[in-house]
C-alpha cells in the first residue's frame, strides 16, 4: 500500500479484541513514518500482536497543541503520521480534534481509517427501535453539573449515548433516577468485546439494583444507552396553552417562552418544551 506523503492519517483501533482491526489500518500503522499515541505502552500491545514495529510519538490531552506543531514539522517535511488513541476512534473523546484541526488549517490532508467505536458497537447491540440517536460522550464529574446536563436532555425523544468510568457508575445511574423517574429503559454496555463483555437493557431501577447486586458489574468501561422521552400527543396541551406558547414564541427566546408558558397555563414544562421544538420544526404560522 502506498501511503500519501505530508498525510496525518486518523486510525480506528480495536476497543477491546485485538483482531477487531482493519486490513488497512495495519497497512498504515506499518508504512507511516511515526504513530502518534495517547499511551505508547497499550498501542505497542496492539502493533506486537501484528508484528508491527514504529517510531513514536506521546500525544495527550496535556500536551496536544504543542505535540500538533512538532507533527506539522513532519508533514511539511514529506512525512505521513498515523494518529492512535487507547482504544476506538481518535477525537471521540478522546485526544485527537486539536492535532487535525492544526493539520487542515496548514493545508495537509486528514485521512480517516475507520473501524471500532463503542458507541456504535453498543447501539448495535441494544436493540433500540429508534432511528435517532444522540452521543453525549462524558457526563461532568461533580453531581450537580451532571444533573444539570442530564435536567437539559430530559424531554429529547431519541437515545442518548454516553460514555461513564467505573468510580461513577453507581453515581451516575442514581442521578439518572431523580431527573428521569426510575421507569426511563436503559442499556447498559460494559467491557465491549472483552472476556467479561455484558450488555444490560432494563429500567434504570433496575439497572441500579443490579450494579449493587454484584460488584464486579461496576468494573471496566462503560456505555449508557438512554431511552428517550415518550412522544406527547397534542392533544395532551390545553388549546390555550398551545396558543399562550405560540404567542410567547413568537417574541422571546425558546426557553424563556416555554417558562413563562409554563408559569401561565400549570403545562408541564417538559411537555411545553417540546411542542415548542415542534411548532419551530414544522413552521407553523409565526416561525
Amino acid at each position: 500500500m502506498m501511503l500519501e506523503k505530508s498525510a496525518l492519517y486518523v486510525v480506528a483501533t480495536p476497543i477491546g479484541n485485538l483482531s477487531d482491526i482493519s486490513l488497512r489500518a495495519l497497512e498504515v500503522l506499518a508504512g507511516v513514518d511515526a504513530i502518534a499515541a495517547e499511551h505508547v505502552q497499550n498501542s505497542e500491545h496492539l502493533l506486537a500482536k501484528h508484528h508491527i514495529t514504529a517510531k513514536w510519538i506521546r500525544l495527550h490531552q496535556h500536551n496536544e497543541s504543542a505535540v500538533a506543531e512538532k507533527i506539522l514539522s513532519r508533514l511539511q517535511a514529506g512525512g505521513s503520521i498515523a494518529l492512535v488513541t487507547d482504544a476506538g476512534t481518535p477525537a471521540i473523546s478522546d485526544p485527537g480534534a486539536i492535532l487535525v484541526q492544526h493539520v487542515r488549517e496548514a493545508g495537509h490532508r486528514v485521512i480517516p481509517v475507520p473501524g471500532a467505536s463503542a458507541a456504535i458497537c453498543a447501539l448495535s447491540a441494544a436493540g433500540i427501535n429508534n432511528p435517532h440517536f444522540l452521543f453525549y460522550g462524558f457526563l461532568p464529574t461533580k453531581t450537580g453539573l451532571r444533573k444539570r446536563a442530564l435536567t437539559e436532555i430530559k424531554s429529547y425523544q431519541f437515545t442518548v449515548i454516553f460514555y461513564e468510568a467505573p468510580h461513577r457508575i453507581l453515581e451516575c445511574i442514581t442521578d439518572m433516577i431523580e431527573i428521569f423517574d426510575e421507569k426511563r429503559k436503559i442499556t447498559i454496555a460494559r467491557e465491549l468485546t472483552k472476556l467479561f463483555e455484558t450488555i444490560f437493557c432494563g429500567t434504570l431501577g433496575e439497572a441500579l439494583a443490579w450494579l449493587q447486586a454484584d460488584i464486579n458489574q461496576q468494573r471496566g468501561e462503560f456505555v449508557l444507552l438512554l431511552s428517550g422521552a415518550e412522544m406527547l400527543e397534542k392533544s395532551d396541551i390545553s388549546e390555550h396553552a398551545r396558543h399562550t406558547l405560540s404567542c410567547l414564541l413568537a417574541e422571546l427566546p425558546l426557553k424563556q417562552s416555554v417558562k413563562l408558558a409554563a408559569e401561565i397555563t400549570g403545562e408541564n414544562k417538559n411537555a411545553l418544551y417540546q411542542l415548542a421544538l415542534d411548532l419551530k420544526s414544522t413552521g407553523e404560522p409565526g416561525f
